[in-house]
């Protein structure tokens, strides 16, 4: 069975707090946050701007989160004010949270893997089982 791998990865720059966090992480600060993206699929689909199956998925689509907040994204956004509540500010439940609303957009059978840092050394990653 044939499968595609389609990889990108984006930036965007945000501010937050880890609520009850004892130490300076608890403080509003701000990071230049990395995601990277990994969707694999064994067809192509369509897209909401290619009306062929030609793609495992649109870049655009996937790279959602990097647009101004203003526009649906995350990026110059205090996250605490625009993630639900049951995603706490950590870099694992940011991952979360992207894959969670990237997943929703995804054509179905399109396996999703996101990979999130705060820091040039440090990733949290989420995907599917």
């Amino acid at each position: 069975m044939p499968k595609w791998k389609l990889v990108t990865e984006f930036s965007f720059s945000s501010a937050h707090y880890i609520k009850d966090y004892d130490g300076p992480c608890g403080r509003m600060h701000g990071h230049n946050y990395t995601v990277k993206m990994e969707a694999t699929a064994s067809e192509l689909h369509t897209s909401e701007y290619c009306p062929h199956p030609v793609m495992v998925a649109d870049f655009r689509t996937l790279r959602w989160a990097k647009r101004d907040v203003t526009k649906g994204g995350l990026d110059h956004c205090i996250l605490n004010e625009v993630m639900p509540p049951e995603y706490e500010t950590t870099a694992e439940m940011i991952a979360k949270y992207i894959y969670d609303k990237t997943k929703k957009i995804l054509p179905t059978g399109v396996k999703l893997k996101v990979s999130v840092s705060e820091t040039p050394n440090s990733w949290a990653e989420y995907e599917d089982d």
